[in-house]
């Protein structure tokens, strides 16, 4: 699916790192949770670009990056400004990917030209639209490629995995809590077969390092509705790996003017 919108805000540092590709005749796309928060009319955190550059390609081009990992992304620093969510533009090669063995990050990537390919690979469908910007009078107009209806689960309010929930939950059991995360900050609802594989795979969660379900916990409870997602979590089996200490106080009643169990 090819759907142009109009009229966008574009920060100057991430068309910036865009346009540079493109002028070196590579393709760009901003890709996931950006894209996802433009189309929500929400404020994005941080920004990822996509490219058929090589990382070695990516680096020739800007003046000051930084390579740091196995899986090409290459983080181009924006100097002139202060503002934590444009100081760094990550950019990252069209990929393909390997068995996850760890659960957590696959053995191997292999990068690709095809934009197609590397949506393919991604969590869920709405972290799966691609947008292509160009200048258009003061501000940009984009290109919107969608192979997984992410736009209509968009529009919906729907929590869906790229292709199988159980090979998506599979690869990378994170995910597990970054649907129960996207649901509390969204106010969103998970589908079924998501919803049930995330059930299923709960305890894949043992395999995580810590320190990531605690960052994806602690905004759970900087969300909306941390109370709800609680309760979800509760519901699929996700609480013991999350803070087992509160499982133990679901159902334990309190007296006099207390309503709620523990």
């Amino acid at each position: 699916m090819d759907t142009k919108i109009l009229a966008l805000a574009i920060p100057k540092e991430v068309s910036h790192v865009t346009e540079t590709l493109k002028k070196a005749n590579f393709k760009a796309f901003l890709v996931g949770g950006c894209v996802r928060d433009i189309l929500l009319h929400r404020e994005p955190k941080d920004w990822d670009v996509t490219t058929d550059a090589t990382p070695e390609e990516i680096i020739g081009l800007f003046e000051h990056t930084f390579y740091e990992n196995k899986y090409g992304t290459v983080g181009v620093v924006n100097e002139s400004t202060e503002d934590t969510r444009l100081k760094v533009v990550e950019v990252t090669p069209f990929r393909t990917e390997s068995v996850y063995t760890d659960k957590r990050r696959p053995d191997a990537v292999s990068f690709s030209k095809n934009i197609e390919d590397d949506l393919h690979r991604r969590d869920f469908t709405i972290n799966a639209i691609a947008l292509n910007i160009e200048p258009e009078g003061n501000g940009f107009t984009g290109n919107i490629v969608d192979l997984f209806n992410g736009l209509k689960d968009l529009s919906s309010g729907i929590i869906r995995t790229v292709g199988s929930p159980d090979a998506r939950l599979s690869e990378d059991a994170l995910r597990i809590m970054r649907a129960i995360r996207l649901s509390a900050e969204l106010n969103f609802t998970i589908e079924k077969e998501t919803f049930e594989a995330l059930r299923t795979h709960a305890p894949l969660l043992s395999h995580i390092a810590k320190e990531r379900v605690r960052d994806e916990f602690v905004r759970i409870l900087m969300s909306d509705t941390p109370m709800n997602a609680l309760i979800l979590s509760h519901e699929l089996g996700i609480l013991p790996f999350i803070a087992p200490e509160l499982e133990e106080g679901v159902g334990v009643t309190q007296n006099q003017a207390h309503a709620y169990d523990v």
